[in-house]
C-alpha cells in the first residue's frame, strides 16, 4: 500500500479515535435541538455565515432555550434578554463556571481572572476587582488619567492637520494606556517600537480569534490542532505579547517598594510574598501574567474596537455627530476638558455612546459559561459542566426593547421627556457575576474619549455617508469593524 494511502487511514483513524474518545455519553435533560450526528455533531446545521448566523436559524425552530452539539459537545444556547438573565442573574451562582474558548485555551488554559473557574476565579476577580478599584495606591483616580490620554490624543490628532487616517492605532493607544497605567505603572509614547508591536498582536489576535477558521476550529479543536492553522498563530502571537509580561514582572520584582506598591503587579507581587507559605495560594507566578495579559488584552481591544465603530458610525450619521456637538457646546464649551460629571447633564451623548455600544455589538455569542453544578433551567436539566453561550447579541438586538434593533438610532435609549433610560436588555458587558471586570473603566474612558474629540474636532470623511458599509471585517467571537479613513478637522 502506497505510504500516502497508509498516512491517510492513519489520520482518519486517529480523527475517528480522538472524536469517539472526545464524545460525551447523554445524562441529565437537555433542552431540544437538532439531532446531533454521531462524531460530527450539528456540523450540517452550521452555516457558511459563522456561528452566529446558525444559532438564529437554529432559535426560529426551538426557541429560546436550545442545545447544540458543537462537534463532539453539547452547548446549551441561552437567546433573548430573559433567557439570558433567568440563568446569569437569577442562577447567578450556578452559571458562573467559566467554560473555554478552544482557539485560546492552550496559552490561558485555567489560568488568570478571567478563564479561571471554582475558588481560583473567586480569590483573583475578589484581588483584581479590589485593586483596580483604587490601584492599590491610592494615587491618581481613573478619571484623571483618562483625561491626561485624551489630552494626548487631541495633540496628536492637531498633528494631522485634517488629512485622512486610520484610526486604529490612535484608538488602542489610547485605551491602552489606561489599563497600561494601572497593570505596570507606566504610560507609553505613541511611537514606541514596543508598544506598537504589542497594539499590533493584540489587533491581530482578535481578527484571528473573530475569523471563521477560528469558529471551525471551536468545532473540532481536539483533532485540528494537531494541523497547522489559525490557532497557532493566536499562540504565537499571545505567547511574544506574554514574554514582555514577564520580563516586566521581573523589572518590577527587582525594583519593589513594599511600603509603596506603584501599579497592579506590584501589589500582586506583595501578595504572593504574604501568601509563599500557603501550598494552596492562587497567588503565583501562573496567574499573575495570564492575569495581566487578560486585563491588557480586554481592556486595550475591547474600548477602542468600539472608539472605532463609534467614529465610523458618526461619519455614516453626521446629524448625530453634530447633536452630540450642540450638547457638548452648551454643557461643557470649548474652556475645560469634559470630567465624568458632566454625563449626568448630556442624556443625548450618553444615549448614542449607549447606542453605539448596542449597535457594534462587540461579543455577539457572548464569552462561554459552563453550569458549575447539575442545574435545573425552565424544567430541563443541565449536568455539571455542561456549557453555555449567552447570545449577548440576541439581547442587544431584542425587539421587545428595541423599536428598531438593527438600526442605529440613539433614541432607544431616551424616554419621552429626552432623559436616559435604564433598558435590561443592554448588557454589553455580560451580566451575572462574570460581568466585565472592567466595565467602570471602559464606561468612563468610552465618555471622555467619545466627548473630548467631539469637543476638539469635526469628523468627515471622503465618502458619502450613504456609501459607508457597517459591515464587519470579521464577525465570530468578535466582531471587527472594517477599516477606513477619517479626518479630524479643529473646530
Amino acid at each position: 500500500m502506497e505510504p500516502s494511502v497508509l498516512l491517510l487511514l492513519a489520520l482518519l483513524v486517529g480523527f475517528l479515535l480522538l472524536l469517539i474518545r472526545g464524545y460525551p455519553k447523554a445524562r441529565g435533560h437537555l433542552p431540544p435541538g437538532p439531532r446531533p450526528l454521531p462524531l460530527l455533531g450539528n456540523l450540517l446545521q452550521m452555516d457558511r455565515g459563522g456561528l452566529l448566523n446558525s444559532f438564529m436559524q437554529l432559535r426560529e425552530k426551538y426557541g429560546d432555550v436550545f442545545t447544540v452539539h458543537l462537534g463532539p459537545r453539547p452547548v446549551v444556547m441561552l437567546y433573548g434578554t430573559e433567557a439570558i438573565r433567568e440563568a446569569l442573574v437569577d442562577q447567578a451562582e450556578a452559571f458562573s463556571g467559566r467554560g473555554t474558548i478552544a482557539v485560546v485555551q492552550p496559552i490561558f488554559k485555567d489560568y488568570g481572572v478571567v478563564f479561571a473557574n471554582g475558588e481560583r476565579w473567586k480569590a483573583l476577580r475578589r484581588f483584581s476587582l479590589a485593586t483596580m478599584r483604587d490601584f492599590g495606591m491610592g494615587k491618581r483616580s481613573v478619571e484623571e488619567r483618562i483625561q491626561e490620554e485624551a489630552r494626548c490624543l487631541v495633540e496628536e490628532l492637531r498633528k494631522s492637520q485634517g488629512a485622512p487616517l486610520d484610526p486604529t492605532f490612535l484608538f488602542q493607544c489610547i485605551t491602552a494606556n489606561i489599563i497600561c497605567s494601572i497593570v505596570f505603572g507606566e504610560r507609553f509614547d505613541y511611537k514606541d517600537r514596543q508598544f506598537l508591536r504589542l497594539l499590533d498582536l493584540f489587533y491581530q489576535t482578535f481578527s484571528l480569534i473573530s475569523s471563521f477558521s477560528s469558529q471551525v476550529f471551536e468545532l473540532f479543536s481536539g483533532f485540528l490542532k494537531y494541523f497547522p492553522g489559525t490557532h497557532i498563530q493566536v499562540s504565537k502571537n499571545l505567547q511574544e505579547i506574554l514574554d514582555y509580561i514577564g520580563h516586566s514582572v521581573e523589572k518590577h520584582r527587582e525594583t519593589l517598594d513594599p511600603s509603596n506598591p506603584r501599579d497592579f503587579i506590584d501589589t500582586y507581587l506583595l501578595r504572593m510574598e504574604k501568601e509563599k507559605s500557603n501550598q494552596h495560594t492562587e497567588f503565583h507566578h501562573q496567574n499573575l501574567i495570564i492575569s495581566v495579559l487578560s486585563l491588557f488584552f480586554a481592556g486595550t481591544e475591547t474600548s477602542s474596537t468600539t472608539l472605532r465603530y463609534g467614529f465610523l458610525l458618526m461619519l455614516k450619521y453626521p446629524h448625530v455627530a453634530e447633536k452630540v456637538q450642540k450638547e457638548i457646546d452648551q454643557v461643557i464649551g470649548s474652556h475645560r476638558p469634559p470630567n465624568l460629571d458632566d454625563r449626568t447633564k448630556m442624556p443625548y451623548t450618553d444615549a448614542v455612546i449607549h447606542e453605539i455600544q448596542r449597535f457594534s455589538d462587540l461579543i455577539p455569542i457572548g464569552v462561554p459559561h459552563k453550569v458549575n453544578k447539575d442545574t435545573l433551567f425552565r424544567g430541563y436539566l443541565l449536568p455539571k459542566n455542561t456549557e453555555v453561550y449567552p447570545i449577548l447579541s440576541s439581547a442587544l438586538h431584542d425587539p421587545r426593547y428595541f423599536e428598531q434593533p438593527d438600526t442605529f438610532n440613539p433614541d432607544h435609549f431616551l424616554d419621552a421627556n429626552g432623559a436616559l433610560k435604564k433598558i435590561e436588555a443592554f448588557m454589553p458587558f455580560s451580566t451575572g457575576k462574570r460581568i466585565c471586570l472592567g466595565e467602570g473603566i471602559a464606561r468612563n474612558e468610552l465618555f471622555l474619549f467619545f466627548t473630548t474629540m467631539l469637543q476638539n474636532f469635526s469628523v468627515s470623511s471622503s465618502m458619502a455617508p450613504k456609501d459607508i458599509d457597517l459591515s464587519p471585517k470579521e464577525s465570530g467571537f468578535g466582531k471587527v469593524p472594517p477599516t477606513y479613513q477619517i479626518r479630524f478637522l479643529a473646530r
